[in-house]
């Protein structure tokens, strides 16, 4: 396994191209399974989640062909052998995302098995909303050794129905895409109540319609699905990724730099926008007035020192629970006591011990984590749980006096793509070795 070796405490400057959003890639890539034609994705990340899933599409007959284009990596994929339905544990153990091919393979094939997923260690992340959503489109499901089998009702077709997706911790954005692109070949109307209004959702939406479902009401808690009879193909270009957005520009206020960014989704970004003011930290746009809001050019600093905040994470529109514990490691450092509450998932605070170590003061009760502001991180040897806190020991190091050392880090290439290269162009002292060629760590 790799892990990154990063010496902090220097100054970052320049700029970088914000990717393709990862969300948004992995449900896009599973419409394919619904399409009579090839679709193609533009501006599509190079992810460890992404050939994940092209193996598994990969495996459920598609075929695939990747290029460069002048808008970054194409895929064209296009769903050739329909006989395929078994999503295997093999692949789809890497990543939770994986059960978004179960609701577009059942409502195109009829069918479908989709094992019981895997994906980070950051809590219960049940898919029950899920298949509560496909029962009431009709399906049939069971499960057997482990795989979740879906069928279509003795009609063969999938029926419109009136969905509600809401959950103990708010609406389930990967339940949302499954649904809504299983109804789009449904027969008759369906309403999803409770949908998740992320943008990812609504990305998702527009592939779909451009493939020729309809579909409306994509962004709201309520999206309208008229199902027809087939889907076409089409070309779509992904949205930026708003998490890998909001990272960078947390890595520009925790070491006191400025950074341009490119490709900005700044509409997606309002509520961490809200308190990245709060903190002291400026994103301004860099670009004209019309300027698409999804594609900014802005430039990020911090103005002078960290201020405190108070922030829980909140379904979108509100402060996204991906950022968390990003912002978490600059609140390591902020004048005051900051109180931090995770009210998606509840046990995504693996990165508390771990900020520990570099001499972060941390108090956690529950879901809340109270931050006492430091003068100073130290490096030290730590150890990645999940992809995001994975960045923000990252962030953590790139501010620390010292050598860090980050063990683990393949959780981070779930997510980012090649991040220790894209920071060394920013000028970070950052490189990724093998584990093996570290010392052990003491005790």
């Amino acid at each position: 396994m790799d892990a990154f070796v990063i010496n902090g405490g220097n100054t970052l400057g320049g700029s970088i191209e914000i990717n393709g959003s990862k969300n948004a890639c992995l449900p896009l890539m599973a419409a394919a399974l619904l399409g009579d034609q090839p679709i193609t994705l533009h501006h599509v990340p190079r992810l460890a989640d992404i050939s994940n899933m092209l193996n598994l599409l990969e495996r459920l007959g598609c075929s695939i062909d990747e290029h460069d284009s002048g808008d970054g990596r194409s895929i064209t994929l296009y769903a050739e052998d329909e006989s395929l339905s078994l999503a295997p544990y093999d692949i789809v153990r890497t990543m939770r995302a994986s059960i978004c091919v179960l609701g577009p393979m059942l409502a195109k094939r009829g069918e479908a098995r989709v094992s019981m997923p895997g994906g980070c260690a950051i809590g219960d992340r049940p898919i029950d909303l899920h298949l509560r959503g496909l029962r009431a489109l009709g399906a049939e499901i069971t499960l057997d050794g482990g795989d979740v089998v879906a069928r279509v009702p003795a009609s063969g077709r999938l029926r419109g129905n009136t969905v509600f997706l809401g959950g103990a911790f708010g609406p389930t954005v990967l339940g949302t895409a499954n649904v809504m692109s299983a109804a789009t070949l449904a027969q008759g109307t369906t309403v999803i109540e409770a949908a998740a209004c992320e943008p990812e959702v609504v990305d998702v939406a527009r592939l779909l319609n451009s493939m020729g479902a309809r579909i409306e009401g994509a962004g709201t808690p309520r999206i309208t699905v008229h199902g027809v009879e087939s889907l076409g193909g089409a070309e779509h270009r992904v949205i930026p990724d708003r998490i890998e957005a909001g990272t960078y520009v947390l890595a520009a206020a925790i070491t006191g730099s400025r950074l341009r960014l490119t490709n900005y989704p700044a509409d997606a970004l309002i509520a961490a926008q809200d308190q990245f003011e709060r903190m002291g930290v400026c994103v301004r746009a860099a670009d004209g007035p019309d300027a698409d809001p999804l594609r900014r050019t802005v430039e990020a600093w911090r103005e002078a020192a960290v201020r405190p905040t108070t922030v829980s994470t909140q379904p979108h529109p509100g402060f996204p629970t991906d950022l968390q514990a990003q912002l978490m490691a600059l609140a390591c450092l902020a004048d005051g006591n900051s109180v931090i509450t995770e009210r998606i998932y509840e046990q995504r605070f693996l990165h508390v011990a771990e900020l520990s170590r570099m001499g972060a003061s941390l108090f956690r009760q529950g879901s809340t984590v109270v931050v006492s502001g430091v003068e100073q991180l130290v490096g030290a040897p730590v150890m990645a749980s999940d992809l995001r806190a994975s960045a923000s020991l990252v962030l953590a190091g790139l501010a620390a006096e010292g050598e860090t050392v980050i063990r683990r880090v393949y959780h981070l290439d779930r997510g980012y793509e090649q991040m220790e290269q894209k920071l060394r162009t920013l000028g970070a002292k950052i490189e990724r070795v093998d584990e093996r060629d570290l010392a052990p760590v003491p005790g």
